[in-house]
């Protein structure tokens, strides 16, 4: 048995102190540190990294710091303290370019559509920044259509992010490539299966998850598949190019 890297722990404990603070002070963290849709006035450029420390509740953060130890530990053994926490980063990073990018897509084509049915561009965006009350007060006048499209904007502008789930899936396809015959399996699915197939699984699982359900769904899935995808591009370039990267 080995014993648990030191990059790990401190990844650890900071999860734990970011989520005890929240559970604390939950009207003063979540706006500060979780990340905001961009276009959101309660964006902060700091909550790009500030949100792969923060949870959403207990069984959020036992089950991606479980994984943080048990998939990320061996990987330290293969890249070092150093390189770790940077892969660890930049798949964190990923997840969240993936994530916003779509999100992005998704809220320029609807203020598009919203144009084209009569909608003035700048009356939107002020209506995404009124209170609930006035909001809804506002749509339940509207023709369905156009009532049903500015519910979907105003869940994006508002949309939070947090967790460490797109860093993980970045480690899990790490561990993948380092040990694609391991055994894993899901709790409501008590049979193993090789880390080569299981992997891939999950993150479909995710994009059919994401597609299906992206807007309503309080799971990020898009950000795992980005997480994963980073990932995957990450450990392509470092055993492609070892010689060109030394952090």
């Amino acid at each position: 048995m080995y014993s648990t890297p030191k990059i790990i722990k401190h990844l650890i404990v900071l999860n734990v102190i970011m989520f005890v603070a929240s559970m604390l002070q939950p009207a003063v963290m979540y706006p500060l540190f979780a990340m905001h849709f961009p276009e959101n006035p309660m964006f902060r450029p700091w909550q790009i990294i500030t949100h792969m420390f923060m949870h959403g509740g207990m069984m959020h953060i036992l089950f991606n710091m479980y994984a943080l130890w048990a998939f990320g530990s061996p990987l330290v053994f293969h890249l070092g303290q150093k390189r770790f926490l940077w892969f660890y980063l930049l798949s964190g990073l990923g997840a969240l370019a993936f994530f916003i990018g779509i999100q992005y897509y998704q809220y320029n084509n609807l203020i598009n559509d919203l144009v084209s049915l009569g909608l003035d561009k700048n009356e939107i965006l002020a209506l995404l920044q009124t209170g609930k009350t006035e909001f809804y007060y506002y749509v339940a006048r509207l023709p369905s259509n156009i009532a049903v499209k500015l519910n979907e904007l105003r869940n994006i502008f508002n949309i939070t992010l947090v967790g460490a789930s797109g860093a993980i899936y970045g480690i899990l396809v790490a561990f993948g490539i380092f040990y694609p015959n391991a055994k894993l399996m899901l709790i409501f699915f008590p049979y193993p299966i090789s880390a080569k197939y299981f992997i891939p699984l999950l993150i479909l699982s995710d994009v059919v998850l994401g597609i299906t359900n992206y807007i309503h769904s309080p799971i990020a899935h898009f950000a795992h598949v980005g997480g994963a995808l980073t990932g995957l591009f990450l450990m392509w370039l470092w055993r492609n190019h070892r010689n060109e990267y030394y952090f």
